[in-house]
């Protein structure tokens, strides 16, 4: 009985890599399937240039949200030095931001991919294309572990930093990039 539950615990681990994978490769391979069309869509504009704000302006909520996240799962958890215990409104808070950056990261995902797919023709691009091809992944297996109670303490916060992490590095290369007169620090 014992050797099956040391074989079940690898499984257990692989799980979330799996789905973070899955869809990662997914992403890319539809997105390295589209011809770019880079005329824009009814959605967001009619060329590039009026993408550009709007798009900007999402991926920052998403990226303070994303902050707030980082902010409120650490005092959920005990581990905001300071903040005393919790209150009962932040798990459900927590929970509501998180869905809310991710509707908000739906129509910038789709304006990407539609306009121009999955691209790696200079190191900000494919910075931001990898990024974003992971991102998805990462949100659901952050999923997959939240819902399970079979992980170890130390894999939330693993995933929940690996996913702030992707949501900070893609407003670096693409909210930074035009806040910045279409130059990104460090990646020239």
């Amino acid at each position: 009985m014992r050797a099956n539950a040391s074989l079940a615990r690898p499984l257990t681990f692989a799980m979330p890599v799996i789905v973070l994978g899955a869809f990662a490769v997914a992403i890319y391979v539809v997105g390295r399937s589209i011809t770019p069309d880079y005329s824009g869509t009814a959605l967001f504009g009619k060329t590039a240039t009026d993408t550009l704000p709007l798009k900007s302006t999402l991926a920052s909520i998403v990226l303070g949200v994303a902050g707030f996240q980082l902010l409120s799962a650490t005092w959920i958890y005990g581990r905001l030095p300071g903040a005393g215990s919790r209150p009962g409104w932040l798990p459900p808070l927590h929970r509501l931001a998180g869905a809310t950056a991710i509707l908000l990261t739906l129509p910038i995902a789709y304006h990407c991919m539609r306009a121009y797919g999955v691209q790696t023709f200079d190191s900000r691009v494919a910075v931001h294309s990898i990024a974003g091809c992971f991102v998805y992944g990462a949100f659901a297996a952050k999923l997959t572990i939240v819902r399970s109670r079979r992980f170890p303490a130390w894999t939330l916060p693993l995933a929940g930093g690996i996913l702030v992490t992707l949501v900070a590095v893609l407003w670096y290369t693409s909210a930074l990039w035009y806040y910045n007169d279409f130059s990104v620090p460090l990646l020239k």
